[in-house]
């Protein structure tokens, strides 16, 4: 199998600039009227474009027949589980200074919050469980039905910016859009492998009886 550690390393960088430009334009006072809110926007935004694409690298991957993208979808989806953690941090810190009786009451309050926060934690579960340590140890099988989890979280962190916004909901509308394109991907790979993979496994053929 091709070596994929410096495409992962080119993934990882580039999927980090972001942050990066984020922090200058904060340190340089460039982030609106509403600092704070523009962070956690930002964060947001960036945990559900790295989990959206962590799904498509499976369907990419079957329908182009290259199996060296398959490690990417492990770095994109840990990518969106750090972006999530940054976007749970900053309104913690901000929105209710590290204060946890006035987290929990704005969780119990507020849908949204509630949404979020139970997206962030599947996120957490499919980051603990990521190593290849952890596949040998849940067993080949049980690691990938408890990774399908991925699709909950990303319709999760969808509905939570769909409740999130007031008036323009095209971004969240459009993230569930992908999500509901690649969700339909699997359906079909499961029920119909060769008119969706470029090179399908071939079944083997029962024997003729004589």
């Amino acid at each position: 199998m091709q070596d994929t550690r410096f495409l992962r390393q080119v993934v990882l960088v580039n999927g980090l600039v972001p942050l990066a430009m984020l922090l200058l334009d904060g340190f340089r006072h460039r982030l609106g009227a509403n600092p704070q809110e523009f962070a956690t926007r930002a964060t947001g935004i960036l945990a559900l474009m790295c989990l959206i694409l962590s799904l498509a690298v499976t369907p990419a991957r079957k329908m182009l027949g290259q199996p060296w993208l398959a490690p990417l979808r492990r770095t994109l989806g840990l990518l969106g589980f750090f972006y999530g953690g940054v976007h749970l941090l900053t309104y913690v810190w901000f929105n209710k200074a590290f204060q946890l009786q006035a987290i929990l009451a704005d969780v119990g309050r507020r849908p949204f919050i509630m949404v979020g926060m139970a997206s962030f934690l599947l996120l957490l579960a499919l980051a603990i469980t990521s190593p290849s340590g952890m596949i040998r140890r849940l067993g080949g099988r049980r690691w990938k039905r408890l990774h399908r989890l991925a699709y909950v979280a990303a319709a999760g962190g969808a509905l939570h910016f769909y409740m999130l916004v007031k008036a323009d909901t095209r971004l969240p509308w459009a993230f569930t859009g992908a999500l509901g394109v690649f969700l339909a991907y699997r359906v079909l790979n499961h029920f119909l492998p060769h008119y969706t993979e470029r090179n399908p496994a071939r079944r083997p053929v029962a024997a003729k009886a004589k």
